[in-house]
């Protein structure tokens, strides 16, 4: 029997797009046809289909899939503002990412949005003091990602992280919307005290391959920060900095260096 009263379909534009992609791919690659289906096309929106796929990835022997989906599930039904940064992510890494050419490439394969997302369900929980549970998913994260980010630390939305291995945040570390970083990057502390101790990042912040930004600093909005530079003072806002230890080099070149992804320097006074 029918039902009576249907409820209607949210239209959800990402959603459709990601499932019509995957749709796309199975038609393409049919071996690829059970993976797409566990992890897509069998769930009804981005939030079951998240809770599935970190769940698959981060459960062990240790904790199961089902306990670790369960608690997926409950933080972005209590916390819809999950749900709203997950969504900002996968616009920041299809933005910003040349090699992203659908969205769904970030859920099924992007250890960077995987891992964040993992982190931000992390930090749900510690927020509610759950600090063992957030405990496991930075171990496994580590584990699995090659990520790791302790769960008290505060990150933003818009947040695009690529390649993602060996990413290492401390835990008073606070990241801001729309950042970029490559891998290799980390937001350390330094000395053993357990007060603040670990790097602001504000707004839309540029941080190049093998940076090491350490210490209770801040990193200012629209700034750069050069691969492997080690970042130990403050960055003033639109600067880039460079080299061991990092100093200002010039300006940062544009107004939103974390989307153009622009990492080159050219010094004005010379001419290049």
């Amino acid at each position: 029997m029918a039902e009576r009263n249907p409820k209607p379909r949210v239209i959800d534009p990402v959603w459709d797009q990601i499932t019509s992609e995957a749709h796309e791919a199975v038609a393409h690659e049919p071996l690829m046809g059970g993976l797409i289906h566990a992890c897509i096309l069998h769930h009804k929106s981005l939030e079951k289909a998240l809770s599935y796929r970190i769940a698959a990835k981060l459960s062990s022997n240790e904790m199961s899939m089902m306990v670790l989906r369960e608690v997926a599930n409950e933080a972005y039904a209590l916390s819809p503002e999950l749900v709203e940064a997950a969504r900002a992510d996968l616009s920041a890494v299809m933005e910003r990412d040349p090699a992203t050419h659908r969205l769904l490439q970030p859920i099924l394969y992007y250890k960077g949005f995987q891992g964040m997302q993992a982190h931000r369900l992390a930090h749900w929980l510690w927020d509610r003091g759950r600090h063992d549970l957030a405990y496991f998913l930075q171990m496994r994260c580590s584990e699995v990602y090659g990520i790791d980010i302790h769960p008290a630390a505060r990150i933003g939305k818009g947040i695009m992280i690529d390649h993602a291995h060996s990413i290492v945040i401390g835990e008073t570390a606070v990241v801001g919307n729309n950042v970029s970083m490559l891998h290799s990057v980390t937001l350390g502390g330094t000395g053993k005290e357990e007060e603040d101790r670990h790097p602001k990042i504000e707004d839309e912040v540029l941080i190049g391959a093998g940076a090491k930004v350490l210490g209770n600093i801040r990193v200012g909005c629209c700034s750069r920060i050069a691969a492997g530079s080690v970042v130990l003072a403050d960055v003033p806002p639109g600067k880039t900095v460079a080299g061991v230890p990092a100093k200002v080099v010039g300006e940062a070149g544009c107004a939103h260096p974390s989307v153009s992804m622009n990492h080159m320097f050219r010094d004005p006074s010379k001419g290049q």
